[in-house]
């Protein structure tokens, strides 16, 4: 028995489908039939040559964010992280990296670990058990991978982004310090930030503003819960800096989230945060793409500026949570725009990097 995998080989190559044989499983281990898996922004980064570098290298599965089912469980493997019960069949989603647990970020209870893509982005899938990413109809995962059990009245189409988008959207805004009655500025509209509203507005925000430069992305901004969403395209930085200062009380947001993925937005982020204000730096994963920020205006006004990426184990579940008790406010469907079958992935990739498109999906079975 074998199953299909969209391999990435090169930058600026397409997609190449292989056939690997499907693994047996270990005792505290798990295989997943994939029934949906997403195109994050990061994915566009790493097949143009970006985010952690996958310029050279041997051939791998890329894609992280994704949802499946229970195909063979390991017999040890009893339980979820929360303890509930699992049983081959049953839905789930989880974490799509592993930390180390050996290095000066896992001492310090940091989820960044810089080796938590070893079995992922750091493995061929020439090697066994092969099934390493998202890009495939199988994914094999490991002892220390958190895993959770997804609550029945959650479609895959609002789940599929959850170990990615919204767990890293949940995660910053509590790590930043979110606080009730904050004003909050959004740096864009795509995945990331219309969760960040959702999120921000469920926390207890003050005032929502999110600004993008895509009309559409804005109109459902607004339906997940911002203020205002002001469209800052033609406009230069001293501009879109002034429009939200303006809409702030002319002091500046207490709470800036950038989600652009633009080195170019980061200067004008720190001046839109009021004295004393925080700044959640997300988006930006490329190594080597500096921007030019003026540190005086972090020193001289006080701000705080928080970096992360990636998350924390309880982060998965409060986020199904979420989506079970605000799915009736938020249209969490609509994040993904697009679907196609993983037979026309190179097409989707495409499709990904147009303004209009938020969360591309592919469905191994289609």
């Amino acid at each position: 028995m074998t199953g299909k995998a969209a391999v990435f080989t090169a930058v600026g190559k397409p997609f190449e489908f292989r056939e690997y044989p499907v693994p047996d499983v270990g005792p505290d281990a798990m295989l997943i039939r994939i029934t949906m898996a997403n195109i994050c922004g990061s994915d566009l980064h790493f097949v143009r040559g970006g985010g952690p570098g996958l310029k050279d290298g041997p051939p791998r599965i890329l894609g992280h964010e994704m949802v499946g089912v229970i195909e063979r469980l390991g017999r040890a493997m009893k339980t979820d992280t929360l303890g509930q019960p699992l049983k081959e069949g049953d839905r789930v989603c989880y974490a799509y990296y592993l930390p180390c647990g050996a290095c000066p970020a896992c001492w310090h209870g940091v989820p960044g670990c810089p080796n938590r893509y070893r079995y992922w982005l750091g493995t061929s899938c020439e090697e066994p058990p092969h099934f390493h990413g998202a890009y495939g109809e199988y994914y094999y995962l490991r002892r220390g991978q958190w895993v959770y059990r997804i609550p029945d009245a959650l479609p895959d189409r609002v789940v599929s982004p959850v170990n990615c988008a919204l767990a890293q959207m949940v995660y910053g805004l509590n790590r930043i310090g979110l606080t009730l009655g904050d004003a909050v500025v959004i740096q864009g509209a795509g995945g990331l930030g219309l969760y960040a509203s959702a999120v921000a507005r469920e926390m207890g925000a003050g005032r929502i503003l999110v600004v993008d430069l895509v009309p559409e992305r804005l109109a459902l901004a607004k339906a997940f819960g911002a203020d205002e969403a002001l469209n800052v395209a033609g406009m230069e930085a001293r501009e879109r800096v002034a429009a939200v200062r303006e809409r702030t009380g002319g002091h500046g947001a207490d709470l800036v989230v950038e989600v652009t993925g633009s080195p170019q937005v980061l200067a004008e982020g720190i001046e839109m945060a009021r004295v004393g204000g925080r700044i959640l730096w997300i988006g930006n994963i490329n190594v080597g793409e500096p921007g030019t920020v003026d540190p005086g205006q972090v020193v001289r006004g006080s701000r705080t500026i928080v970096g992360l990426v990636v998350y924390q184990p309880w982060v998965i579940p409060r986020a199904l949570g979420f989506l079970e008790r605000a799915g009736g406010k938020y249209p969490f469907d609509q994040i993904i725009s697009h679907t196609f079958p993983l037979s026309a992935i190179n097409e989707a990739f495409a499709v990904a990097g147009q303004r209009k498109a938020l969360r591309i999906s592919l469905l191994p079975s289609a």
